[in-house]
């Protein structure tokens, strides 16, 4: 499978009807984002999710990389340690799983990813002209649009500051196995591939080694 590559942005894009969701957390698992889209309970969390509006399931989803780095930092509610989030300025390449979705779909999965209540479609104005919008201080409330794959716009969201900024902290191994799952449903990448990958990016550096990540990939696999 194909691992696709993001055209930057050349201008301001028009508002469309649909864009590509870029997801580098546990959203890249399909179980996961199902819970996102049409509400429910996914295995192993701790909360339930009210759902879109529009439950449809996305129309695609294609393995991606996006310039930047995936980090650890700020403790989750739902997994405890370390969240995922994104630093689109730091050196490397970040892996993800974008999905093609709806306006709507999107806005009401930032919604959730803040503890809020979906139902109001974010303003992508300014993130489609700048390529960055910070809608609000939370952690999931700044919009990223690094470019465009097939004419339609990747957006992302994540904190307003810089992996620099913030202390890293080390995530929990049932998030480490959602997002390894996530990688690999995704297609091109390989499970030793996917566990070096997570095990060196900041937070999980010198917590997790390649071999303990690849024993969670292993456990996902055989439940």
């Amino acid at each position: 499978m194909t691992v696709h590559t993001v055209t930057p942005l050349d201008g301001a894009l028009p508002v469309p009807e649909r864009v590509w969701y870029a997801s580098y957390g546990s959203n890249m698992h399909m179980d996961r984002l199902a819970a996102y889209i049409a509400g429910g309970r996914p295995p192993g969390a701790a909360r339930t999710y009210p759902g879109c509006r529009d439950r449809r399931a996305p129309e695609r989803s294609i393995a991606v990389e996006l310039a930047g780095r995936l980090y650890f930092a700020t403790e989750s509610a739902v997994w405890t340690g370390g969240r995922g989030l994104y630093d689109p300025t730091a050196p490397g390449r970040m892996r993800g799983r974008a999905h093609l979705v709806t306006v709507g779909q999107i806005s009401d999965i930032a919604a959730q990813e803040m503890y809020g209540e979906p139902g109001r479609d974010l303003d992508l104005t300014a993130v489609l002209r700048e390529g960055r919008s910070e809608v609000g201080p939370g952690r999931y409330e700044t919009l990223i649009c690094p470019g465009t794959i097939e004419g339609i716009p990747v957006l992302t969201f994540t904190a307003p500051w810089r992996l620099q900024d913030v202390d890293v902290l080390m995530p929990s191994a049932a998030y480490l196995r959602y997002l390894a799952g996530g990688l690999l449903e995704s297609g091109p990448w390989e499970k030793q591939d996917i566990a070096n990958y997570l095990a060196a990016c900041p937070g999980a550096a010198g917590s997790w080694t390649a071999r303990q990540v690849l024993e969670l990939l292993a456990a996902d696999i055989g439940q």
